[in-house]
């Protein structure tokens, strides 16, 4: 058995960074941006106007002071003239501000009648006005690669991009694997149970960025495995689920690597998902994960996640983990890294930490309650509550 970094490392060697696409800005939010993008001219492109009041000269401006009118301008629109001593231009929120002007006198602060306005005793402070390129000058990047974020996508149309140069999203065919599994909605004989797993990686996987495809359910039978991993051609990634231990009907490794797999590892350890293997199959990355539900949500995370922010170019690697209190007793640690489905709360100055009541590897429902992986090392000894220990948010 190897290491959990090791069998990253080997995960990961089978990867490479796919090719760029371009896609319409109103479809690029979540996507790995492939390119650094430069802002094409300065926001605001001019002097602009911060509030609705009136441009004018900062020298004109005292309490009680009368200026004359002499124009109006709205945001959209350029006024064409020169502010003089004594002269107001009437002004709204993101107008350009006219030559002359230096300052805007916010509306709260003048009185108007008819074509003059006199200002009031206890005159705003402020300038109100956006220097040209005091947001970005032309030339400013968006740097890559980085998810694009909505924010990223406001800034990427206000430096007037229409279209965005991202990574394309891999490809994972998805497997499972058994004769007692069908699909949710089916009606399953009385020793057969629903197919969870690809669903759940598929959400893992999407969320990640990745395209996910549900192949049909591969039976215990050399035939039918060929034949659904024949469908997977072409994948970036083909995940299967189940059928990669050593039983008499585990047939998932027989069956790839008589189709050519060139196999990385085998076996883990880590618990949940010793049995878990990877290579490479027809130009393909191959991860085959255990059948049992939380050991192969656990694996996904572990290393189906990595994988895809490999593929999308993004930086790779064992996924960062963070620091909080046990709340409770832990019992010493085998030899195998063990990842404990556990619940978060707040404390004094580190989260606390609490494993689920129950750890079997089959229980969704446990999975499903918690929100991180305690993470311990191969031959712990045993914890007391209060002592500092790894996390892995989920």
């Amino acid at each position: 058995m190897i290491s959990v970094a090791e069998a990253l490392a080997h995960c990961l060697a089978l990867t490479r960074p796919l090719e760029v696409e371009e896609v319409p800005l109103s479809e690029a939010a979540g996507r790995v941006l492939a390119r650094s993008v430069l802002a094409r001219r300065d926001q605001p492109p001019f002097a602009a106007s911060a509030m609705d009041g009136y441009a004018v000269r900062g020298a004109d401006v005292a309490p009680g002071a009368r200026l004359t009118v002499v124009g109006e301008v709205p945001a959209g629109h350029m006024w064409s003239g020169r502010i003089g001593a004594g002269e107001a231009l009437r002004i709204f929120t993101g107008a350009p501000v006219p030559e002359g002007a230096d300052r805007i006198v916010i509306q709260e602060d003048v009185q108007r009648e008819g074509d003059q306005i006199m200002l009031g005793d206890k005159l705003d402070a402020g300038l109100h006005i956006r220097a040209a390129g005091v947001d970005f000058r032309k030339g400013h990047g968006i740097e890559a690669p980085r998810r694009l974020s909505p924010a990223d996508i406001a800034l990427a149309a206000s430096m007037n991009h229409p279209r965005m140069p991202v990574t394309r999203r891999p490809d994972v065919a998805l497997i499972a694997t058994g004769d007692e599994l069908v699909q949710p909605g089916e009606t399953p004989r009385p020793d057969q149970i629903i197919a969870s797993n690809t669903y759940g990686l598929k959400a893992v996987i999407e969320a990640e960025g990745g395209q996910a495809r549900l192949l049909p359910i591969a039976r215990d039978t050399h035939e039918s495995l060929e034949q659904v991993l024949g469908l997977a051609a072409g994948a970036d990634l083909i995940v299967t689920i189940g059928g990669a231990s050593v039983g008499d009907h585990d047939l998932v490794g027989q069956v790839a690597q008589a189709m050519g797999l060139e196999r990385s590892f085998y076996k883990i350890a880590m618990r949940p998902g010793k049995p878990l293997m990877a290579g490479r199959l027809a130009g393909s990355a191959l991860v085959g994960l255990p059948g049992n539900p939380v050991s192969s949500m656990v694996c996904g995370h572990l290393f189906i996640v990595p994988m895809m922010r490999a593929f999308l170019g993004l930086p790779a690697g064992e996924r960062r983990r963070s620091r909080a209190r046990l709340t409770v007793d832990v019992p010493a640690n085998g030899p195998r890294e063990h990842y404990m489905r556990a619940c978060l709360s707040h404390g004094a100055d580190l989260p606390e930490v609490t494993p689920v009541d129950m750890q079997d590897s089959s229980l969704l429902t446990r999975l499903s309650e918690a929100d991180t992986l305690l993470v311990l090392p191969p031959h712990q000894p045993p914890l007391k509550a209060g002592a500092m220990v790894e996390i892995l948010p989920l």
